[in-house]
Formats: structure tokens, sequence, C-alpha cells
């Protein structure tokens, strides 16, 4: 294992995911180790896993299948036509331990009520919610949203009070634990943590817009090896930019066609089915190469195209690091799931093939397809300026520092998005799941004993706001106080943080233990 899977909170995951069957929601801010986790999980456990995404170029990124794939859905699926809907393999849905849902910040709750729904009928446990499947939820809220449709906002007002999975009838029968992966792995500035912050849970002000701000360039035009990527918010923006960088390139133009095999839809394919490509051209690498010389998302240049008269051509890329590479075609599979009763066990078939180099033009990518990428160096252009939900945190959260950021337009307090929906769930949420663990008498119990005593206590705090904080308290008094026209039970004590008395509100103390 290495470092990132080693902090508490990734190994609490791993042993709740594998040693008990207890339902999880597994998250964390951009670059905290989700998808470290999930890739661990899936290699290392004994049980019975399915990985599923909602969309496919996610699925195949993940080497999972997509939901609708997976349980037979139509795109106009509906709770109502759950019983006419015909397992593919009726035995897979009986034999699962678990099912993992990646980048669950994406899923309807109209979608999760019928998988639930479907699950009930065929899975192992009838009638119980999942079927009795453990079910591992992995994503971050404050990232992009579910998509719904203007057309379908009215109808879906009238049955969920949000489109989140966690407004979905099944979520609010089950119980899930909580877990939040909380080290930050891709940023280690702490100037630009507190920028990524505050835009993630809407607390900005006007000096951290006008920090930001500083990294406002317009004129900015990056060097062809300087290997910066515009981030734009709409698929028109980026493939204008790619379109107008290709076309500058006098290079002779190469063009490779893909070939598809079976089940894979053209929206699920990773790159273009027609590639064009010349030396010079700035591109990203699609795949994770066996032998570890590049990963999914690395930025590179062609500097050599070798052709072949019988085998396929091979396309040289130097990488951001200096190194060459050779990239041949590579075949994307998409996966079924079935069970195997001869072997006793679930395993995978693929339905669908794609060959094709494993390359796609990146002087520009939007932001909804950049979710999961790190770049060093970054362009950002906002255009007309976010229209989503955690729109701007996932671009900013794409680099690395912010030295190697330039905006193309400045930022103001109105494009940073935030549904607070989200806040009220994730702290609601928390203040249940804490008391649960530590219920309020025993809360009030420790703090007596710490004030009797004269010790110090180290809490965690979470606001109402969803912003968490470990203080170190010397307690004075717990009793009734008075905040407004509200009584709440308060603890007045000293914060060694802020060197001053502080009042807390008890049931927002997630955790709490006596120090001396």
């Amino acid at each position: 294992m290495n470092e990132i899977e080693l902090n508490d909170e990734f190994l609490k995951a791993l042993n709740l995911a594998e040693n008990t069957d207890k339902n999880l929601f597994i998250t964390g801010r951009a670059g905290t180790g989700k998808s470290t986790f999930l890739n661990y999980f899936r290699e290392n456990t004994k049980k019975e896993v399915a990985v599923l995404a909602s969309t496919g170029v996610a699925a195949v990124n993940v080497k999972g299948q997509t939901i609708y794939s997976f349980f037979n859905f139509k795109p106009d699926i509906t709770i109502h036509k759950i019983k006419e809907i015909k397992p593919r393999h009726p035995d897979l849905y009986k034999k699962l331990d678990c099912i993992v849902i990646d980048e669950i910040s994406m899923v309807r709750a109209d979608i999760l009520d019928c998988i639930d729904a479907f699950l009930r009928i065929h899975g192992p446990k009838k009638k119980k919610p999942f079927g009795g499947i453990q079910m591992i939820f992995i994503g971050d809220l404050y990232q992009l949203p579910p998509v719904v449709t203007s057309k379908e906002k009215t109808i879906f007002r009238e049955f969920y009070k949000t489109p989140y999975f966690f407004s979905s009838g099944v979520f609010n029968e089950s119980e899930f634990e909580f877990i939040e992966l909380e080290k930050v792995y891709r940023q280690s500035d702490i100037q630009f943590l507190e920028i990524l912050n505050s835009i993630r849970n809407n607390t900005v002000n006007d000096e951290i817009i006008e920090r930001l701000n500083k990294r406002f360039n317009p004129d900015f035009e990056p060097d062809e090896n300087d290997f910066y990527v515009y981030l734009t918010t709409t698929n028109k923006m980026a493939e204008k930019i790619n379109s107008e960088k290709l076309s500058k390139i006098k290079n002779k133009e190469f063009k490779y066609y893909g070939f598809v095999d079976g089940e894979f839809k053209e929206q699920d394919l990773p790159t273009s089915q027609e590639l064009i490509l010349k030396v010079d051209s700035q591109v990203m690498l699609l795949n994770n190469n066996l032998k570890g010389r590049w990963i999914n998302g690395d930025i590179g240049k062609i500097v050599e195209i070798k052709s072949r008269k019988i085998e396929p051509d091979i396309i040289v890329v130097e990488l951001q690091n200096g190194e060459t590479v050779e990239v041949t075609p590579f075949t994307w599979e998409m996966y079924e799931f079935y069970y195997d009763k001869e072997r006793k066990k679930i395993l995978t078939h693929t339905v669908g093939q794609f060959t094709q180099y494993p390359l796609k033009l990146a002087w520009a990518i939007t932001i909804h397809k950049s979710q999961g990428l790190t770049f060093d160096k970054l362009i950002l252009d906002i255009g007309r300026g976010t229209f989503s939900h955690g729109q701007l945190y996932v671009a900013l959260s794409r680099c690395r520092s912010l030295d190697g950021l330039i905006l193309k337009r400045p930022v103001c307090q109105k494009h940073v998005l935030l549904d607070r929906r989200i806040v009220r769930f994730l702290t609601q949420f928390q203040y249940k799941h804490a008391e649960k663990n530590l219920p309020i008498q025993e809360k009030i119990s420790i703090i007596e004993n710490a004030i009797k005593n004269g010790k110090k206590l180290e809490i965690v705090y979470l606001k109402s706001t969803d912003i968490k904080s470990k203080r170190l308290l010397k307690p004075i008094y717990i009793g009734p106080m008075q905040y407004g026209d509200k009584t709440f039970l308060g603890l007045k004590a000293f914060c060694m943080l802020r060197n001053e008395e502080r009042n807390f509100n008890v049931e927002k103390i997630l955790d709490l233990k006596p120090v001396d």
C-alpha cells in the first residue's frame, strides 16, 4: 500500500467495505483518493462485487458497467416499469454481495429508487432495501450534479425534494455509514487549498476573489512546449480551440478510423471514431500503460508519426516530463457482469470493443469531461459564466497549484454556484451519524467530567455551513444557551485556536475526547 492508502479514513472505509455488510457513503473533496479507494477495494476484495457508473465513459474508465446496462433499464425507465424488465442474467443479482456506484453525485433520486425496486424483485433478499445487497456510494456532492432537463423539472418536483440520490425513498429508508476522506493529495499549497475550500462551500469573500484574480491574464498565450490545457464550460468552446490550434500546424494531417465491435454506443466512445492528428499536436493519453509509462489524463505532444505499411502507425508522444513514448492502437472494452454457475463466481465478459489510438486533441476540454483528471498547467475560460452547481470548483480543483493556473476571464461571486440543499443534507446527515456513534448523554458526561477534572477536550466541530474544524478547548460550562430566539445546549470553553472564550452547540460536536 502506498501513502494514500494508509490514512485512518481510508483504512476505516476498507474495513467497513470488506468486513461488514453495512451500506457506505464515501465522500471527500477533489483529490482525496476516492478513485484510489475504489481501485484498491475492487482488486483486493473477497466479495462478489459489481462496479457501476452513470455514464458509459465513466464505466469504461472504472472497468465497470453503466447503471442502465447492468439493470437492463431503458432511457425512459420509471418505477412503474420495473416489473416489466427481464434481467439478462437472473442469477447474477442473487449472488451479489456488494454494488459500488461511482460518481454518485450524478445519479438521480428516481434512478436510485428504480435500482431499489429492481433488486427487491431480483436480489438475494426480496422486499429488503436494495434486495439485501451492500451498497457503496462514492462521490463528492459539491462536484457536478445530476442532469434533469427543463421538461422533467416540473414533474420531478412533484415526487422528490431534490434531484440528488439522497432524496430517493430508499436512501431515507436505509442506514448508511458516512466516511469523509479528508487529506488532499492533489494540492499541497495551503493558500490554494483555502481558495478551493471557500469556493467549494461558497464562503468566498472579496479577499479570496482578489487573490484568485491575480491569476487573471486575458492576453496570455502559452508557449507550444508548455502543455497548458484550456478548460471550457461548453463542448462548442473546446472544439473551437482544438480546431483552431490544429489548423495552425502546417504539418501533414493523419486520419485514423476507430473500429467498433459489438455494443459500444457513440456517446460512450473515449475518443473520436475519426481521429485527425498532426506532428506537434497537443494530445491527452486515454489509457493506463501496462508498463506504467503513462496514465489516463497525461498530456503530451506528438513529435513523430512513424508510418508502417502493414502494421499500424506508431505515434511518438513527448510527455511533460520530457520522456518520449510510443503509442499504438488500444482496445477499450464494454463489460457486462454475469454469474458463472460452474465456478460459482461473478465474472465479466466483453459485450463491445472499440479500437483506436488512446489519444485525443487536448489543447482544450470541457470542465464536465475533466472530472477526475489532474493538470499541472491550466487556462480556465468560463466564457459567459458558470451555469451549474460545483462547476467552478471542479474546474479550479483540476490544477495542482495556483502558479499553474491562468484565468482568461476574472472570477466574481456570481460564478460560485452552490446548491444549499446539499449543505443541508450533508450537515444533517453528519449530525445524525454522530448522534448514533456518540449519543448526546455520552457527550454531556464526557464534557462534565472534563470540567470536573480540569481536563482539556479535543473536538471535531461542524458548522451548519458544512465547515469542519478540529479544536482544543478548556471547557468551562455546559447548559442551555440562547442564540436569537432559539435555545440550544451549549458549551462555553476557552478555545486554544482562537485564544478566547467561545460558545459551541453540543449537537454540532461530531466527536470529542479528553486530553491531558
